[in-house]
């Protein structure tokens, strides 16, 4: 059996014999990767047992088991994961350094005692770093081993011989093989470790989570490919100075990717947000002008968030735009829509909008709330405090039907709104009654009419 080394570009997939900086089929800097090639001199006749295993069947013919899944103790947590931790799946957690990673993990670690051993492999911090962390949090189990280990033959040799339930690799770009000639965290290094623990894990039914840094454009670091390999990606989201963190889940082979887990950064860790709503529109002071709360929907789940809008005159003769929590492009096109549709000229305003709490929400139901907190912003008139905003905007300033609407409703009901302006099209399908005032719009000079009236 011989070794060969060549290099392949992240980007398009093309080969070469040796490194080059720049690939010459499409152009792009620094993105080839070494990658290790076998070549088996056996060739030949398949053996009995390969032969056997070659043979396809009907579908119909294998029997489906019910995957089994250990809760991780938080329920927001297992919301995301699809009911909790599959046996032998390998799940990816990325978020930025800082943002909380491995506080989560190891107080999962906590939670689950008592359902086997966990092996703890850290390559960033000491034996000594993680007890203290783990005195702060509180944590006190006796099935948590730690390696603090990089080599990856040294770890697949512990997990082979200790067998636990739920193995943590903390971070995979820490990690470094010896047949790879690169230095730890390159491409062909991350890679090349991931297929490793992959192979060893999934042939003892072990749970492993991965955790993995971010590149500056919000990706793991590593290749494209290292998402697909495994069966859970998670990213880990919010700002380093805000408490708040969003739990957001990209790819999930045991359940939805469109749920989300709202948690809260204390001392004492990571505590979950069970009622995201209240906490994010708990702030609210007063009557200003410039705010209002619409409804959007996380996966399942309705969540009412602030929405604040500021305007200003433009310095400089071209207008800015800046939005923080929203699609930046879809605040653009809807600022034509108010030029065009509703007579609101914002050329010389330089608008901001933002997303109280650190959320980020894109979903075109809140199209009209953005559009009616903008123009309160600039006409200095404030939009009342017990109004709920929903609807999505055409190019022609229609009002559009949205997506769970009943669900938007019962969750404003239920924190005690009394207005709310929804689509008239939706509001024509409603078969529950609700104590909400609730007020069908057809266009967005509608909307500006009944909220805006008489002011």
């Amino acid at each position: 059996m011989k070794n060969k080394t060549i290099f392949v570009c992240s980007e398009c997939g093309n080969e070469s014999t040796k490194w080059l900086g720049k690939c010459p089929a499409c152009n792009s800097w620094n993105t080839f990767y070494e990658q290790k090639i076998v070549e088996s001199k056996s060739g030949g006749a398949l053996s009995k047992d390969k032969k056997e295993r070659a043979i396809p069947k009907t579908l119909n013919s294998y029997e489906a088991k019910e995957t089994l899944k250990t809760s991780t103790g938080f329920e927001e947590l297992n919301r995301v994961l699809g009911g909790g931790l599959v046996k032998g799946s390998l799940i990816l957690l990325g978020g930025e350094p800082g943002i909380g990673k491995s506080t989560l993990i190891l107080q999962i670690c906590d939670k689950i005692k008592g359902e086997g051993k966990v092996l703890y492999v850290s390559g960033e911090e000491s034996a000594e770093q993680i007890k203290l962390r783990a005195d702060r949090l509180g944590i006190n189990n006796e099935d948590i081993l730690f390696l603090g280990e990089t080599d990856i033959d040294i770890i697949n040799q512990a997990i082979l011989e200790l067998n636990p339930k739920l193995v943590i690799i903390d971070s995979i770009q820490t990690m470094y093989s010896e047949d790879i000639t690169a230095a730890a965290g390159s491409v062909s290094q991350v890679r090349e470790i991931t297929s490793q623990v992959m192979r060893v894990c999934k042939s003892r039914a072990i749970t492993t989570i991965i955790i993995g840094h971010v590149t500056k454009e919000g990706n793991i670091a590593g290749p494209r490919v290292l998402e697909h390999m495994v069966d859970t990606v998670l990213y880990l989201e919010g700002e380093r100075y805000n408490q708040y963190r969003i739990l957001r889940g990209v790819k999930n082979r045991f359940g939805s990717t469109n749920e989300i887990g709202m948690f809260e950064m204390r001392e004492e860790g990571m505590c979950e947000i069970s009622n995201p709503s209240d906490i994010l529109i708990s702030e609210r002071d007063g009557d200003p002008a410039g705010s209002c709360v619409l409804a959007a929907i996380e996966g399942t789940r309705p969540i009412l968030v602030e929405l604040q809008a500021l305007t200003t005159q433009t310095v400089f003769g071209y207008p800015k735009r800046t939005a923080d929590g929203i699609d930046f492009n879809r605040l653009s096109l809807l600022i034509a829509v108010l030029e065009k549709k509703a007579g609101v000229m914002l050329g010389n305003q330089d608008v901001y909008i933002n997303v109280v709490g650190g959320l980020r929400v894109n979903e075109p139901a809140l199209d009209l709330g953005i559009m009616m907190v903008t123009v309160s912003a600039y006409k200095n008139i404030p939009i009342p405090k017990d109004m709920v905003i929903i609807g999505e905007v055409g190019l022609t300033g229609e009002v559009r039907r949205i997506n769970l609407i009943e669900k938007r409703l019962k969750e404003a009901e239920k924190l005690g709104f009394k207005t709310c302006i929804i689509p008239e099209s939706n509001k024509r399908d409603l078969k529950n009654k609700y104590e909400l005032d609730i007020i069908g719009i057809r266009n967005v000079r509608q909307a500006m009419n009944v909220i805006f009236k008489d002011k």
